[in-house]
């Protein structure tokens, strides 16, 4: 695909890119916690964006995609939101002239395999693969910090998508065979080696699109922060519901809407599995581990509903196979894929048990993925190793 993407620029403007490889990420656990100031534990894995890109010396920018084989262009001076893809380049571009940075006007090819609305957060990938691009060429120094916050301001300005960081950190700070554990509030992180190599994560794509922009995504924030005002009248110190604690929100229960408890519920109690699970992970318990995945799920489908059943089938039927140690909902939810943990010698058996039983109760097949973490977003993959904070 890089190859390919490589010579399609060529052919449509007749130059030599710079090619940028821009991944998709998995969770682990901690969903619906980053935007409350908790903890994730995302990695980046082999899916991914790829751009080619160079100057042209206008003030346009000619953006070519190998997916939907359509060309857009729009002028530096007048970037505004714009229905379809191309809103998230333009976010991004929009968001770099708001910071002053310089941008003069460029040719790009975008490809990819990242199933869209599949929770893979393509939209991180492609926001996540410019911001690095014009960052070598215009030689802007900026960090991958710095890229991350960015490519979120981004999302949240033209989408409209108020999300965390997670899905843009993970896309630029992203190391081969490890995952990070965030810290939202402060952004400190680090990272755990993934060693398990009787073990396989295994995607299942329920094929139910969801589109986080629906808004159903911001109303659950809403709901966080109206929990928190609630806490904040006993705790004022509350800033956000990982400072809280269930006692805490006990002692307002009486006072909030049925939902708003389930769902801070569920996010304090998700800002403590992700901690656990660092621990689990340091020990090499990976069985124990997936129970905490399981919990997350039940979790996201009966406080937080951001599953729907063709996500609740397919964990239950992970729930039946000895091989899987665990298995949940993946991002923003309402579609999209459960995140599996899979023995290796038995990922095969576990795709077809999957696949007919889904597509006996839906009429349709599941996409399977069996993917691996990979390094996040890096420049002119020829020679590029994992970049430093600095690049």
């Amino acid at each position: 695909m890089i190859q390919q993407t490589r010579e399609k620029f060529i052919t449509l403007f007749g130059k030599e890119p710079l090619i940028v490889v821009s991944p998709g990420r998995i969770n682990l656990i901690g969903e619906h916690t980053d935007y409350n100031d908790g903890f994730v534990l995302p990695a980046a894995i082999d899916k991914k964006i790829v751009y080619a890109v160079a100057l042209n010396n206008t003030r346009k920018c000619n953006v070519h995609a190998v997916f939907t084989n359509e060309t857009v262009s729009f002028d530096l001076e007048h970037v505004v939101p714009t229905p379809g893809w191309i809103n998230y380049l333009m976010g991004v571009v929009y968001q770099l002239q708001q910071g002053n940075y310089p941008v003069e006007g460029f040719d790009c090819v975008i490809a990819g395999d990242i199933p869209v609305g599949a929770g893979l957060s393509s939209s991180a990938a492609v926001e996540g693969g410019l911001v690095a691009a014009l960052d070598h060429i215009f030689r802007y120094g900026m960090s991958r910090m710095e890229m991350a916050l960015l490519g979120q301001r981004a999302e949240h300005s033209f989408p409209g998508v108020k999300c965390g960081i997670m899905d843009q950190f993970a896309n630029l700070h992203g190391k081969k065979d490890q995952v990070v554990r965030l810290d939202c509030r402060s952004l400190e992180y680090e990272y755990f080696p993934f060693d398990f190599p009787d073990y396989r994560i295994v995607l299942c794509n329920s094929m139910v699109h969801h589109s986080l922009a629906s808004s159903e995504y911001n109303v659950r924030r809403h709901q966080c922060e109206e929990g928190v005002k609630a806490i904040q009248v006993l705790h004022p110190e509350v800033k956000s519901l990982r400072d809280a604690t269930l006692p805490m929100l006990e002692a307002v229960r009486t006072q909030l809407p049925a939902k708003v408890y389930d769902r801070c519920k569920y996010v304090i109690e998700e800002i403590q599995r992700v901690q656990d699970a660092t621990t689990l992970l340091k020990a090499g318990d990976l069985k124990t581990f997936g129970q905490l995945m399981y919990a997350t799920h039940e979790g996201l489908s009966s406080l937080y509903e951001v599953s729907c059943p063709e996500l609740d089938f397919l964990v239950s039927l992970a729930k039946e196979r000895e091989e899987v140690t665990g298995a949940r909902v993946m991002g923003g939810g309402f579609g999209g894929c459960t995140i599996n943990l899979v023995r290796q010698d038995k990922v095969e058996e576990f795709r077809s048990f999957v696949t007919d039983r889904y597509q006996q109760q839906y009429g349709k097949a599941p996409e399977i993925y069996v993917t691996t973490i990979q390094n996040g977003t890096v420049i002119n993959t020829d020679t590029a190793d994992f970049p430093d904070e600095r690049r």
